[in-house]
């Protein structure tokens, strides 16, 4: 499981090859498997496989370029009506996202996290571009496919960061 940790890389480029639905629905479950307050799971999903809806996602969103090669993207969203408490949809939303990522590297996928909180312009939208009720709050786009590129993994631990007992 470690090595899935440090593999994951943000991928910009894609293969031009499809994601097959079971593979969508393995890191969707991923997804659903993170913690949540309360366990409220406040987080819901888009998946957009629509090439026409991916470059219009390149038009409201200034740094998707990757999604000129990638087959899907994945949009996360926060119910505000599910969250436990104002604003912890986004901690949930970003804990559901770290798990669908690494589920994604564990089968061969690559993604690319792109923020969308806490642009509200770009909130708004993504919200009008999926056509979603008010009570739903875009957190991100992932972008996501089979990786047309090799990048390298570096050490990224650094002690200077670590604090034991006390600052």
């Amino acid at each position: 499981m470690l090595d899935v940790i440090y593999k994951r890389r943000s991928i910009r480029k894609y293969q031009n090859k499809p994601v097959e639905k079971e593979k969508i629905t393995e890191v969707l479950r991923c997804a659903m498997h993170a913690p949540s307050a309360m366990n409220k799971q406040p987080w819901e999903f888009v998946v957009c496989d629509k090439r026409e809806v991916l470059d219009e996602i390149q038009k409201i969103h200034p740094y998707s370029q990757m999604l000129k090669t990638a087959p899907c993207c994945i949009v996360v969203a926060g119910n505000l009506i599910t969250q436990y408490a104002e604003g912890s949809y986004i901690q949930d939303c970003a804990a559901a996202v770290e798990n669908l990522l690494l589920g994604a590297t564990s089968v061969g996928l690559g993604t690319c996290w792109l923020g969308i909180y806490p642009d509200k312009q770009r909130q708004e939208a993504f919200r009008e571009l999926f056509n979603m009720p008010k009570d739903m709050m875009p957190f991100c786009a992932i972008a996501i496919g089979y990786p047309d590129e090799e990048k390298y993994s570096p050490d990224r631990f650094d002690s200077k960061k670590v604090h034991f007992n006390r600052w």
